[in-house]
């Protein structure tokens, strides 16, 4: 495959449904410093370009797992395989649960069905195509991932009041903290901050991208080393341009709804089963007050703001007040749902952008971005479900069940296979929807529960030549205790999952390899 193609798969497969529905309402929430996640990625594909692409490359290997077998031992091969299984197994339920929210959202039919019947369409093309024809699908999707986030900027920008120019709706994102960006702070419980984001996004980037068999395919697709290096860097360009702008689409939907009343809670279904309880009317009332009092200080913070008054810095104090007084009452109807549900959390986060989709486009505009939000996601999903059958039939069932077999045999395995991980992802949608709260922090959640312990048995791998099957098998099981012990008992951000996970790994791998210095490293050994 040419560079320019798998560095559209692999942003296609980060820029799902998620892209879409989660990150621009992360941007709505919360601003658009979730942007400092990504701060690391650039620094994560230079590291890997010197190291796994061409290290990989000339394994000639199937997947990464392989390799690991190559240099440690089996038991570390099935040992990494079955948690990366397992971590992609659970993030392809989440990615498959995204257009099930689009559409429940917009035909008003239950989100698990959807789930169902998206993830049965998945499974049957999956099984049917390979690799090429999803990363020439990737392509395809990327273009029309672009055309629908700008088609939305455009929108909304063009949906601000009369009075409201473009330059006001800067100042009024900026007065709400919906446009800071940087965060130097050192709070390690603050999930984004600066150096969360170079530190614990880059070992992320670098597990995500080094070690995860649904990325190291595409490169492993390319044409040469150079061409496979080229479509990593590409992705180190575009990335952080790319979140920024989604981020600011959701940013610019927050001004939007400063001037026109927005929904008390985004996700329809909830508003209505909330709405004939009997403490929704006085909320109601509170939140409409709420709302027209954070309106009028925004229109008087946009006056004075143009005008360059001497009022503009006490202004800005009411328009926050106004606003904090705005989310509290907010926050009082998402209580009423949680009391609905015995006092499980509940977040509509992922319902914000469709909720301005619906109001805002017209018609045919709208069927183009659901149907963009639903083959991205298909596509995006397909990949994982691709890889997670990969990995079944090369690093479990061929080296350990039926060995010796032709192609054709291998073929219908996978085929069954990928029915298999359709149904795992299928199920684990439908049981967890509800506490999967903003989908876009979930996916990565998951993910950084196990990308340590990955990544932690390439580095000693790559770089550890005396640590041998042992040492690294250990480390692996050490690794992944250290994140779920730091996940279970700390409030630490979930970025720093990773650098744990990864640090212990090679502590406890080189420390058994000093213990047992008899222990012969097992480099070079192929796989029987």
């Amino acid at each position: 495959m040419p560079w320019y193609a798998m560095g559209l798969s692999i942003l296609a497969t980060q820029a799902s449904a998620i892209t879409f529905i989660s990150t621009t309402g992360q941007g709505y929430i919360d601003g658009m410093r979730f942007v400092q996640f990504y701060f690391g990625l650039p620094i994560a594909m230079v590291i890997l370009c010197a190291t796994a692409v061409p290290i990989f490359h000339r394994a000639k290997v199937y997947t990464a797992y392989e390799y690991l077998e190559q240099r440690f031992d089996a038991r570390t091969r099935a040992l990494v395989s079955i948690v990366f299984l397992i971590q992609r197994g659970l993030a392809a339920g989440i990615g498959l649960y995204a257009p099930a929210v689009a559409l429940a959202s917009v035909l008003g039919w239950s989100d698990r069905l959807i789930t169902v019947i998206i993830g049965a369409l998945v499974v049957t093309y999956t099984a049917t195509g390979g690799i090429k024809a999803l990363t020439w699908a990737d392509v395809q999707q990327m273009t029309m991932i672009f055309i629908g986030l700008i088609t939305s900027l455009v929108i909304v920008i063009h949906a601000l009041p009369p009075g409201i120019s473009f330059v006001d709706a800067l100042h009024l994102a900026g007065a709400a903290g919906r446009l800071n960006i940087v965060r130097p702070e050192g709070d390690l419980n603050d999930r984004y901050t600066l150096w969360s984001g170079l530190i614990g996004g880059g070992f992320l980037a670098l597990a995500y991208f080094g070690c995860d068999q649904s990325q190291v395919q595409r490169y492993l697709t390319g044409k040469s080393i150079a061409q496979s290096r080229l479509s990593l860097l590409f992705n180190a360009l575009v990335k952080i341009p790319m979140q920024l702008f989604i981020l600011f689409i959701g940013a610019m939907v927050f001004v939007l709804y400063l001037f026109v009343p927005s929904p008390i809670i985004f996700q329809p279904t909830e508003a209505g089963r909330a709405s004939r309880t009997a403490g929704w009317k006085p909320v109601e009332a509170s939140y409409r007050l709420a709302f027209e009092q954070r309106r009028d200080a925004a229109y008087r913070l946009a006056g004075a703001t143009r005008h360059r008054t001497t009022e503009t810095i006490p202004t800005v104090s009411t328009f926050r007040a106004a606003q904090k007084n705005f989310n509290q009452n907010r926050q009082r109807a998402l209580q009423l749902i949680e009391q609905l549900h015995g006092g499980e959390k509940f977040d509509d986060t992922n319902y914000i952008f469709l909720s301005f989709v619906k109001s805002y486009l017209p018609i045919g505009l709208l069927g183009l971005v659901i149907g963009v939000i639903f083959s991205a996601s298909m596509g995006s999903t397909s990949g994982e479900i691709n890889s997670l059958a990969t990995v079944s039939v090369i690093d479990i069932y061929r080296r350990y069940f039926v060995r010796g077999r032709g192609d054709r045999h291998y073929l219908i395995a996978s085929r069954f296979l990928t029915v298999f991980w359709g149904a795992y992802a299928v199920a684990f949608a439908s049981i967890g929807s509800h506490g999967f709260g903003a989908l876009i922090e979930r996916v990565n959640i998951v993910g950084s529960l196990f990308y340590g312990g990955l990544l932690g048995v390439f580095v000693l791998a790559f770089f550890c030549k005396r640590v041998g099957g042992t040492g690294a098998f250990y480390g692996v099981l050490a690794g992944e205790t250290a994140i779920f012990a730091t996940a279970r008992f700390t409030s630490i951000s979930f970025l720093w999952y990773n650098v744990i996970g990864c640090i212990v790994v090679v502590a406890a791998g080189l420390l058994l390899s000093f213990l047992q210095p008899s222990a012969e490293p097992s480099f070079g050994r192929r796989p029987v």
